[in-house]
C-alpha cells in the first residue's frame, strides 16, 4: 500500500490548487505509464452526498500522487443521473457501492452477500466498464428511527416496524420510490406499506426531518455520523432487503493501467467500515473541514 501511494502526502499539496481546472493537455503522453489505458486525463465523478465526494477526492489525490492527471466532476446527482455519464465517457471513474449498483444494472439480481454481489456485478456491467477491488468498507441504506420512536414501539428490526407502517411517513431520496430495495423492496420483502412518502435530499435534511417529526422513519446511510450524534436507531434488516454495499471503484476499462489499478486497489485495501465512519465524523466535525482537506489528511496518515 505504501508503495502504491508513495509520495502522495507531498504530491497532493502541490496539486490541490489545480483541482478546479482539472487536466492538462489531453494529447500529452500518459503520465501513469503501464499497460492499457489512454493518454487522456481521468475524469473522476461523485454522487451528490458528502461521502461520495470525499471518496472521489481520495481517489483523485491518490492518483495525482502516483503521477496520473485527473479532472474532477463532483456532485453529479444520483446514480440515475450519473450512470449515463460513465457509460458514455463523460466521466471515467466514480466511487460506487456494490449492492445498489448491481440492482441498478440488474433489477432482478438475487445476490445479497458481499462476494456473491461483487462477482455478479462484474458479470453484468456494460462491456466498457469494470470494477477494481472492493473495499471491506460497507455503507448500506438502512431504515432509521429516533430513539423515542424505537422505545415507543419496541423496535429493533424492520419486522418490528411492520405493524406500524400505516402510521409512518417515510423519508428518503426521490429515487427510493422506484429502486428495487426502496419502497418496492420494503413492501415485497416485509409487507410494509407506509402511510406516505416524503422525498428528501440525503444527509442533514433527512436527519432534521426525522428529528423534528416531519417523518417517522427514514432511509439513512449506515456510515452517516448523524446516527451516533443524534442517538438514532438503525433497524436490523433481518430479511436482507438491502444487499451488501461495499465501496468499489467503477471505472472505464480504457482508463485502467497498472498504476491506476495498484493505486485504487491500495486505497480499497485501507478502507474499512470503521475508517469510513471516522472519515465521515471528521467531515461533519464542528470545524466543517473541506472534504479535500480530510482526504489529504487521511492519505498522509496511511502513507506515514
Amino acid at each position: 500500500m505504501k508503495r502504491a501511494l508513495a509520495g502522495v502526502a507531498t504530491a497532493v499539496a502541490a496539486t490541490l490548487a489545480l483541482t478546479a481546472c482539472g487536466s492538462s493537455d489531453p494529447l500529452a503522453e500518459d503520465p501513469a505509464g503501464g499497460e492499457g489505458g489512454s493518454s487522456e486525463s481521468i475524469a473522476i465523478g461523485s454522487a451528490d452526498f458528502p461521502e461520495s465526494q470525499l471518496l472521489a477526492e481520495i481517489y483523485a489525490q491518490a492518483l495525482e500522487g502516483a503521477g496520473v492527471t485527473v479532472s474532477r466532476e463532483f456532485d453529479l446527482g444520483s446514480r440515475e443521473k450519473y450512470f449515463a455519464g460513465i457509460e458514455d465517457g463523460s466521466i471515467d471513474l466514480i466511487p460506487e457501492y456494490t449492492g445498489t449498483l448491481l440492482q441498478f444494472v440488474n433489477k432482478e439480481a438475487p445476490e445479497v452477500e458481499p462476494e456473491e454481489v461483487y462477482t455478479a456485478l462484474q458479470e453484468v456491467l456494460p462491456d466498457n466498464l469494470t470494477v477494481l477491488e472492493k473495499a471491506e468498507a460497507e455503507n448500506k441504506d438502512a431504515v432509521v428511527v429516533t430513539r423515542e420512536t424505537a422505545d415507543k414501539w419496541s423496535l429493533t428490526t424492520i419486522e418490528d416496524l411492520v405493524p406500524h407502517c400505516g402510521e409512518i411517513v417515510f423519508g428518503a431520496p426521490t429515487e427510493m420510490q422506484q429502486r428495487p430495495d426502496g419502497i418496492p423492496g420494503l413492501k415485497e420483502t416485509y409487507g410494509c406499506t407506509f402511510k406516505s412518502f416524503k422525498a428528501l435530499a440525503p444527509g442533514a435534511i433527512t436527519t432534521k426531518a426525522l428529528l423534528d417529526g416531519t417523518v417517522q422513519a427514514a432511509d439513512i446511510f449506515t456510515t452517516d455520523a448523524a446516527i451516533e450524534a443524534n442517538d438514532l436507531v438503525v433497524l436490523e434488516d433481518t430479511k436482507n432487503n438491502f444487499a451488501a454495499q461495499n465501496v468499489v471503484p467503477l471505472i472505464a476499462k480504457d482508463k485502467v493501467n497498472d498504476t491506476v489499478t495498484e493505486t485504487l486497489n491500495g486505497i480499497s485495501a485501507e478502507l474499512t467500515t470503521d475508517v469510513l465512519l471516522d472519515l465521515n465524523a471528521r467531515l461533519n466535525s464542528p470545524e466543517k473541514p473541506d472534504y479535500a482537506d480530510v482526504a489529504e489528511e487521511w492519505l498522509a496518515e496511511i502513507n506515514a
